[in-house]
């Protein structure tokens, strides 16, 4: 949870499509031509889309769908979306599911090919190769994780997680050890 604020920009709060927000993690962004071939490709989707363009913000030209900023309060974003394209690390993962957003995860490696497999097991994401970011392959993946059934799995998860109460459970372990 976060006690931070995020304004969706008026120009992005209603429209077609859905609100995406579009994050490839520090590292990930670092790559601008991908980064920009990932905002051109959703810059001709009719969807509605915040950027988290990372330390190399300001070679990323948005389109007119679109804001964003080097680095945004993601936790303060992520309840206000529809969906979230991702690198799938650990942490945008967690909050994903938390906040009950389904995913596209574009992994790079490390954790993130793990985590993909998991979203995908999990049916609350699909996973996309970097070189297949297509109008039309992105179109697509956008277009499943609109079904009814994945956003209703989504939204259980993140109840699930949210009774079992995670980060309560920590705590309690981690003040129950003894010296």
């Amino acid at each position: 949870h976060t006690d931070e604020v995020y304004r969706i920009p008026a120009h992005l709060r209603s429209g077609d499509g859905g609100l995406i927000y579009l994050s490839l993690g520090s590292l990930g962004s670092e790559d601008v031509g991908l980064m920009q071939r990932l905002v051109d490709v959703m810059g001709r989707t009719r969807h509605r889309v915040i950027v988290s363009k990372g330390p190399l913000a300001d070679q990323i030209r948005l389109h007119d769908n679109m804001t964003g900023e080097g680095f945004l309060p993601q936790p303060a974003i992520l309840p206000q979306v529809d969906l979230v394209i991702t690198h799938g690390g650990n942490n945008t993962v967690q909050e994903c599911l938390a906040a009950g957003r389904p995913m596209v995860v574009i992994p790079f490696g490390g954790d993130q090919l793990a985590n993909a497999h998991r979203v995908e097991r999990l049916g609350v994401g699909v996973r996309m190769n970097a070189a297949d970011l297509s109008v039309d392959a992105v179109k697509s993946a956008v277009v499943s994780l609109a079904d009814a059934r994945i956003v209703a799995r989504s939204i259980g998860l993140a109840r699930a997680l949210e009774a079992y109460r995670g980060v309560d459970a920590a705590a309690d372990a981690v003040l129950g050890i003894r010296p």
